[in-house]
């Protein structure tokens, strides 16, 4: 145990919530007077952006920074100079101990999961920015042990705390537009690379460890401006593409809306693979099975790239309307709902919902429900059991974009693809010699 927290109490939380639902985050008694030691794995870039946000909390203490690039660390530092630095996680994790009392995961995507993993492993909570993983196996895997070991969890999609898409998830739910049948969502942003192998490379900069930034994924030389402070979201080894940076914000509204579990099936159209990046654009289809919220079946597509914003022809909106350049619509059997990202709700026919009742909510902050719930105060709106089965879907989406045009079947239950046992491969990496992870 940390100098400063007592002790530590778990309360169980229902272990039947469907995976769609918001399953409520476990939390932890702090003796009145407790301050959460919080430990940094990643503290450049959005890194930084989340130490600086979970540090505002008057119960944080910085106690350890941890970051591949020397000069990174080196700047977190001065602002935290007490916290002990590090550049590899897992040699922070095991030292410290009893001295941390939670985790921060904000690195590339291909190192969420190993970070969590680690840090749960050794009965950490742990935040971890979207998407939770890399793999569909490695999402099932962190929900599982989360559960298990009853630790307060949060994935980073801080548009979910926002009084726009909160108040839409309650008007969805209310039935304002009633049942929905279709969802579309998409984002004009491109991360995704249609390019040959790089066959140039160059000097690793002395600040940077190059094996550690690998980690799990397969070794390659380094190139400057595509991997370390570079594009690693569009390369298939590191990041997980436009539908992974911000399909996860724009899907979660309505996953979370409509309840949603396990697609039955997902398919893209998209260029043929080339082995090196995410395709630059994208339009996945979805198909889940029913809920309260939705007709017998429910159709979702995802745009991205040039292929955003999709036409709305017959959908409910009316003609000429600009639409943003993120978001997502939903089409009910009674009204369509546009829903701009991170903006308020708009209902169509406007005159039908001219006068229709818009929740009047309390501001949240997304990083102090999580400091607060492991201090025993309150639960955490994205724990991994909710978190974990939004990835999997998101990220089927992602293995889709490697078979453009066949329908992938998904049987969740067992995790597998029932219809192409070939692309049951991409579900699960075999980690690089040395950076195994227990659970993994």
């Amino acid at each position: 145990m940390s100098r400063t927290i007592q002790r530590r109490q778990f309360v169980k939380a229902s272990a039947t919530i469907a995976a769609g639902s918001i399953l409520p985050s476990l939390t932890q008694a702090c003796s009145p007077n407790a301050r959460l030691r919080t430990a940094h794995v990643g503290v450049g870039g959005m890194g930084g952006a989340d130490l600086k946000s979970v540090s505002s909390h008057t119960g944080v203490e910085v106690a350890a920074l941890c970051d591949v690039d020397a000069n990174i660390l080196k700047a977190a530092a001065a602002t935290f100079p007490n916290a002990r630095t590090f550049r590899d996680y897992r040699e922070m994790i095991s030292t410290l101990g009893d001295t941390i009392d939670a985790v921060v995961v904000s690195t590339p995507d291909h190192t969420h999961a190993p970070a969590a993993m680690t840090a749960m492993n050794h009965d950490k909570p742990v935040y971890c920015q979207k998407p939770l993983t890399h793999e569909v196996f490695e999402a099932r895997q962190l929900r599982l042990i989360a559960q298990k070991k009853e630790l307060v969890t949060q994935m980073g999609i801080q548009a979910s705390a926002g009084l726009p898409y909160r108040r839409a998830t309650q008007m969805i739910q209310g039935g304002v537009i009633g049942k929905v049948s279709r969802v579309l969502a998409w984002s004009y942003k491109n991360w995704g690379y249609d390019g040959p192998t790089f066959s140039s490379f160059d000097n690793v900069p002395a600040s940077l460890d190059w094996n550690l930034w690998i980690g799990t994924a397969a070794m390659r030389p380094y190139k400057k401006g595509v991997y370390h402070q570079g594009t690693w979201r569009k390369q298939i080894d590191f990041g997980t593409g436009t539908l992974g940076d911000m399909g996860v914000h724009i899907f979660d509204t309505p996953y979370r809306a409509l309840a949603l579990t396990h697609p039955n099936w997902v398919r893209t159209s998209c260029r043929k693979p080339t082995g090196v990046g995410h395709p630059e654009k994208n339009v996945v289809e979805y198909e889940f099975p029913g809920t309260p919220y939705t007709t017998d079946t429910m159709r979702w597509t995802w745009y991205d790239g040039a292929d955003a914003p999709p036409a709305m022809d017959g959908l409910g909106v009316p003609e000429g309307l600009k639409l943003p350049n993120q978001g997502a619509l939903f089409v009910g059997e009674d009204g369509t709902m546009l829903l701009p990202h991170s903006s308020e709700p708009q209902l169509f026919p406007e005159d039908k919902f001219k006068s229709a009742a818009r929740p009047d909510l309390e501001p949240r902050n997304h990083y102090h429900q999580w400091v607060d719930a492991c201090m025993g105060t309150g639960k955490t709106s994205s724990p991994f059991g909710y978190a974990g089965p939004l990835t999997e879907a998101l990220l089927l989406g992602v293995v889709a974009n490697r078979f453009p045009g066949k329908k992938l079947m998904w049987n969740a239950d067992n995790l597998n693809i029932t219809n192409m046992p070939e692309a049951n491969v991409l579900l699960k990496r075999t980690a690089r010699d040395g950076f195994q992870i227990a659970g993994l």
